[in-house]
């Protein structure tokens, strides 16, 4: 189990996650190791562009939204360097990143569910 794993586990059960991502799979949206908070998604409320925490394909990734398809309640994930993860059904997108470094992102109002308690943690 990695570590994306234990976060994705609190997200879903309702918590809001500060935690420090690695690696360069994000760049110049996340790098590694800034300081991220990830609560709790409406997955019909994602839009192309939004970064999400979501399982594809056994894997959690915190990468973006490429692709929406409402009818089948998916979204595709793919990272910010043009390689695809894959399609993902709604409910395995755990959270969406509200803030990296202390700067709120634009365009996640109505696209967050109420988190139960707040988390920080050091991944």
């Amino acid at each position: 189990m990695g570590a994306l794993d234990a976060v994705a586990g609190r997200v879903a059960g309702g918590a809001t996650v500060t935690f420090q991502p690695s690696g360069s799979s994000m760049v110049p949206l996340i790098r590694s190791r800034q300081q991220v908070v990830v609560v709790p998604a409406d997955p019909s409320m994602l839009e192309v562009g939004d970064i999400v925490l979501a399982r594809v394909a056994g894997t959690v990734y915190l990468h973006l939204v490429s692709s929406v398809d409402p009818a089948r309640k998916r979204v595709q994930i793919s990272n910010n360097r043009g390689r695809v993860n894959g399609w993902t059904s709604h409910d395995r997108v755990f959270g969406i990143c509200v803030a990296v470094d202390g700067v709120t992102r634009s365009g996640v109002v109505g696209k967050t569910l109420v988190a139960d308690s707040d988390d920080s943690s050091r991944t």
